[in-house]
């Protein structure tokens, strides 16, 4: 896929009760080519690119017919999915509202409550052949308590995919960085073919995200 272009910086005064991290974060929208595609192609965010990138790395989404989409909110992923895979079944689930999506059911819960998997699984009426999750845990700003709760949402997410997946299917997460957790990798690679981690050209250089991605679900343990 073509990379956006970067144009010339553009500069947010401060004032308006706005905070400098705020002016920062405001500034960094403005002059994010990213975010200037996403907006003149249609996607709810710029995350849309992340997963067009690592689709195009590891040909996830085509041949795709059912998807779980965790943390789907605001619905970019899920809007790619539609584009690459149209026949495919979606469904999402986040804590946070969001917009319809043509052809995608939305379930407005907690993905750690204990009844989201069996609402996941009933709404797509069949094993998904792909569970992706775009999760991160609210940060409270202490470095180690974030990367740990966001590593727990990436490992009930890994779990409830080995429970799902159909044989043969994949799973891919946001992790922070130094990777994946080397107790939750040696389970990735005992249950799938082939694990690889990828940070595609649309996470920011000066963020700490990178993704796992698995694939070659080898089936359940008896």
């Amino acid at each position: 896929m073509n990379r956006p272009s970067k144009d010339a910086g553009r500069r947010v005064r401060t004032g308006r009760g706005r905070t400098q991290s705020q002016v920062r974060w405001l500034e960094r929208q403005l002059n994010d080519p990213y975010v200037k595609r996403a907006k003149a192609d249609g996607y709810r965010s710029r995350a849309a690119y992340k997963l067009l990138e690592l689709d195009d790395k590891f040909k996830l989404l085509r041949g795709s017919r059912r998807i779980v989409d965790l943390g789907i909110a605001p619905g970019g992923w899920a809007q790619v999915v539609r584009k690459v895979s149209p026949k495919a079944a979606i469904v999402g689930i986040d804590l946070l509202e969001t917009d319809p999506i043509e052809g995608v059911a939305i379930l407005q819960m907690d993905f750690m409550d204990d009844a989201a998997p069996a609402a996941l699984e009933a709404a797509l009426d069949g094993p998904p052949d792909l569970v992706m999750s775009d999760m991160a845990a609210n940060t409270v700003g202490h470095k180690q308590t974030d990367h740990l709760r966001t590593m727990g949402l990436v490992e009930a997410a890994a779990y409830f995919a080995t429970e799902t997946l159909s044989e043969g299917g994949a799973f891919i997460a946001k992790v922070l960085a130094g990777g994946t957790d080397t107790e939750l990798l040696n389970m990735l690679k005992h249950h799938f073919k082939v694990v690889k981690h990828a940070k595609p050209p649309a996470s920011r250089k000066g963020s700490s995200e990178w993704y796992v991605v698995a694939q070659g679900f080898k089936g359940r343990d008896e």
